[in-house]
């Protein structure tokens, strides 16, 4: 059995795929984690906007959340994490997806005869406008705002991934 702590992150993990696979989307992930990439989602196929646009994607979990002011403040990543995925220098859009999560792994899922309810809720953010850390520190936490807005769904997924097709390439 796995321990508590791989146990909620594979779960978060494991959410972000069933949102991707019901927005007709397809994910992968690297067979090594060099580069604070977890997921990458895409749209298989040529689109109106461009060839398979994808994004890729760091998970995180928290099983406590208390937004104020319409945003969660996370603080879950360490300087190296967060370098990885901030700046605008990247060739594929990178988010972090932030997924709440019961504090006890018997209320991830329920089953019902109406379906297969996954608890709770899971939001994402871009860190496009902010500057990578020069000396990142992994023993430092950096933190990130995280708008209660977004909210990710299959519908909310699928937009990401086809509106980063329209982003301007790195200069």
């Amino acid at each position: 059995m796995l321990d508590a702590r791989n146990h909620q992150g594979k779960f978060g993990a494991d959410y972000i795929r069933v949102l991707a696979s019901s927005a007709g989307l397809i994910w992968s992930e690297d067979d090594v984690d060099l580069d604070g990439i977890d997921l990458c989602i895409k749209l298989p196929g040529r689109t109106p906007r461009g060839f398979s646009p994808r994004i890729d994607v760091q998970i995180k979990t928290v099983s406590k959340l208390e937004p104020r002011h319409g945003v969660i403040d996370f603080r879950g990543l360490d300087e190296r994490q967060f370098s990885k995925l901030a700046g605008k220098e990247f060739l594929v859009p990178r988010y972090l997806f932030v997924v709440h999560v019961p504090p006890s792994a018997d209320l991830y899922a329920d089953l019902s005869t109406s379906g297969l309810l996954l608890r709770h809720i899971g939001y994402y953010v871009s860190l496009r406008d902010r500057l990578p850390i020069e000396a990142p520190d992994h023993r430092r936490r950096t933190k990130v705002e995280v708008p209660v807005g977004n909210v990710l769904t299959a519908r909310s997924l699928r937009d990401l991934v086809t509106h980063n097709a329209l982003l301007p390439a790195a200069t």
